[in-house]
């Protein structure tokens, strides 16, 4: 019986469902009269998966639950860890952090201690990790990739594993900042993961290939990278929307986005999206747009309780309130972001927001904050070759008078720019600069006639495409 789970199991993994069912059916006929066996609680596992996939999250729980009570029973290790990690994963998809992580590092205990059998310390490994960066739980991440680590070394023989174990320790080692190893275990992933036909982490480890590739500005690589990824079943997505805005097709980024967002999805799916919602809206001028997703991904890193999301959420809102015109109040979602980004040690994210950070300073008239943290910034951006973000940076040292001067503004017309793309209405801009209505909109007129655009959105979008606020 435990032998035609194993095959079912199996088989159910490879999407062989017609015959998964049928080893599965065997099994349950051969422990019918058997009402007290542990294989009792690893054919309760089956339902348990079906009914996570199903949103039936109490349901779940329940019977994960009953699971683990028979393996402690039974004294079966590997059954009580199994049904533990589902059991934690119940906990967090109904946004019950602490309880859901707590379960999954109990499981992760068992496997790290070597109590469990190889093939279900891999299975252990690879979903709690797996489901600690889907909730973004990067902390437990992390700490338990170390330990996966040395796991995959003493495993080599279990290539069904380490293939998709790898792909995660690598999502850790970009976070951390090492993009050269990530990259170049990435690519041994594929090559292996080529030969045996692995379809799920060849997606996956495409994906986090392209995400290098776009990061470090390699962009035609990272587009054919994303384009396998896609090719074995794996979303493109936030990834090629991002990639669309680095080549300047922001429209497209946009569309993109907005496609992804508007399918079904649960809220820790859409919590994946968000964040790049907000990049491409900002980036394209929809400033509503940009804040009712900032909006959204606030609330979502609520229920979860989730310091990792709440951070993705404050770094969202410091740059909504700077394309808004208020960069006072941009400041703490920003410095609060940028604490937690630097415990959790992801230099590339917090390089970012010193970034951005130095662009609100500026906004106050605090230059020497804005040098300080745009030099920070810089050190970080040229360590990790992250190309792109360091040419946008360093156009900053450029006065934005300079840039204005290729299209044509005069000094007034940047200042009414910079205003406009910021959501402000003729008759506040007015106010702010001292200046009558009628001015302005003589303003307004000459800066879509230089710069070629039809309206205020499109003029808000072409500043913030060339760096001009």
């Amino acid at each position: 019986a435990r032998a035609a789970f194993w095959i079912g199991f199996h088989l159910s993994s490879l999407g062989s469902a017609a015959q998964a069912t049928g080893w599965l059916a065997r099994a349950e006929r051969l422990v019918e009269r058997e009402p007290a066996c542990a294989e009792r609680g690893y054919l309760l596992l089956p339902a348990v998966f079906r009914r996570l996939a199903a949103d039936e999250y109490a349901a779940a729980f329940d019977s994960a639950a009953l699971a683990a009570a028979i393996g402690e029973r039974c004294e079966d290790k590997d059954l009580v860890a199994l049904a533990r990690n589902l059991q934690g994963r119940a906990l967090l998809r109904q946004g019950g952090a602490e309880r859901g992580l707590a379960l999954l590092d109990e499981a992760m205990l068992a496997a790290a201690s070597g109590e469990l059998s190889p093939v279900v310390t891999g299975i252990v490994y690879c979903n709690v990790i797996a489901t600690c960066q889907q909730m973004h739980a990067l902390d437990r991440a992390r700490e338990w990739t170390a330990a996966l680590a040395r796991w995959c070394d003493e495993q080599p023989q279990l290539v069904t594993f380490t293939g998709l174990c790898l792909v995660h320790r690598c999502e850790i080692m970009q976070l951390s900042g090492d993009w050269s190893s990530a990259s170049a275990e990435l690519r041994e992933v594929c090559e292996h993961a080529s030969v045996r036909g692995d379809p799920e982490v060849l997606g996956d480890a495409w994906y986090q290939l392209a995400e290098i590739l776009r990061l470090r500005g390699e962009l035609d690589d990272a587009e054919a990278a994303y384009r396998v990824a896609s090719d074995h079943g794996r979303e493109p997505q936030p990834g090629l929307a991002l990639l669309r805005l680095s080549q300047g097709r922001t429209v497209a980024g946009l569309r993109a986005v907005r496609r992804v967002l508007a399918a079904p999805s649960k809220p820790w799916q859409r919590a994946q999206h968000l964040p790049a919602c907000v990049e491409i809206a900002l980036a394209a001028g929809e400033l509503e747009e940009a804040r009712a997703a900032c909006d959204e991904l606030e609330d979502i890193a609520h229920g979860y309780g989730s310091e990792i999301l709440g951070a993705a959420a404050a770094h969202a809102r410091g740059a909504v309130c700077f394309a808004e015109g208020d960069p006072r109040s941009a400041v703490e979602p920003l410095r609060r972001a940028l604490g937690v980004w630097h415990t959790v040690g992801a230099p590339y994210v917090a390089a970012r927001i010193r970034a951005l950070l130095g662009r609100v300073y500026a906004a106050l008239g605090d230059e020497e904050g804005a040098r300080l943290e745009w030099e920070g910034a810089r050190d970080v951006l040229a360590r990790l070759g992250a190309k792109p973000d360091l040419e946008a940076l360093n156009a900053l040292d450029a006065q934005p008078r300079s840039r204005a001067a290729a299209f044509g503004l005069s000094k007034r017309e940047l200042e009414v720019l910079r205003l406009l793309a910021r959501g402000k209405t003729n008759k506040a801009i007015a106010r702010d600069l001292g200046l009558s209505g009628r001015t302005v909109d003589r303003h307004v007129s000459n800066i879509f006639r230089k710069l070629a655009v039809e309206s205020r959105t499109a003029a808000a979008a072409f500043a913030y495409e060339h760096r001009l606020v």
